[in-house]
């Protein structure tokens, strides 16, 4: 038997006897493509220009007790507020915490994904891992996906067998240990605060004040941080979280309003 395939030849019309609206799908359209020389210079411009405006402030420091953990709660999409009520101090584990600027998802992804590597570190070696450890896990991490639009600039605070430890690590694999640190758009107004205020030897009601004064005076300056002011502390029984004030009840409470004399009073006069 011979099957009979003339109604798959290419030359039938599918709509009567015209073929233009076949000929006219078939014809594969032709463009130049645009010529660039600096293909690294176009990929950064590019980020640049999906890269959302953000802003928040987050502080963090050491002292004689342990170390304090203090941030504001904003997410902002450029000059558009989209919440007031954001956790931006993440608990790692029991002895450790992470604060969160830059992207909202890329860092809360991160945190949690480090919290289950801690966790794993802890089952397979029958002890914690150290803030070094876990900083450095953490920035290795970080530094394989460099250049692909991360957006991660995030402490990490802890105490372990050492004692208390703070390091900064940020999207691009960057690492550093210190004893102060404060991140975010409001970071400059903050480490004014900090810096003239902090001493080694406070006590925690002292440094848990200086922190909330801290994320207090850079929500006042800067617009794109607001919300609570959330203070943690982190010592050697683990983190704890001390207070979390509206900044705006905290204006009144660092501003208290004052009746002024009055000059001159209105004194209505009876007629005659």
């Amino acid at each position: 038997m011979k099957l009979d395939t003339s109604g798959l030849d290419s030359s039938v019309p599918l709509f009567g006897a015209s073929n233009e609206l076949v000929d006219g799908l078939s014809t594969a359209p032709s463009f130049d493509l645009p010529s660039n020389v600096d293909l690294d210079g176009f990929l950064k411009d590019t980020i640049q220009m999906v890269k959302p405006a953000k802003g928040t402030t987050t502080l963090a420091f050491i002292f004689k007790e342990g170390v304090m953990v203090a941030a504001d709660s904003r997410a902002s999409m450029g000059g558009y507020i989209s919440s007031q009520s954001v956790k931006k101090i993440i608990e790692i584990n029991p002895y450790m915490l992470g604060t969160m600027a830059g992207g909202a998802a890329d860092c809360q992804f991160w945190h949690r994904n480090l919290g289950i590597k801690c966790r794993l570190h802890e089952l397979a070696n029958k002890r914690r891992i150290s803030v070094t450890g876990a900083s450095k896990l953490l920035a290795n991490i970080l530094y394989s996906y460099r250049g692909m639009g991360l957006s991660v600039g995030t402490m990490i605070a802890g105490w372990d067998e050492t004692g208390p430890g703070l390091y900064y690590v940020d999207s691009e694999g960057g690492r550093l240990k210190g004893t102060r640190f404060s991140v975010g758009s409001g970071s400059p107004y903050a480490y004014g605060v900090l810096d003239d205020g902090y001493r080694y030897d406070m006590s925690i009601e002292e440094a848990s004040e200086l922190a909330r004064r801290a994320i207090y005076h850079a929500t006042f300056r800067d617009g794109a941080s607001g919300g609570v002011a959330s203070v943690y502390y982190v010592g050697p029984n683990g983190w704890k979280k001390l207070s979390g004030d509206d900044v705006g009840e905290l204006h009144y409470h660092y501003y208290p309003v004052t009746a002024g004399a009055v000059e001159q009073e209105m004194v209505e006069v009876s007629g005659a």
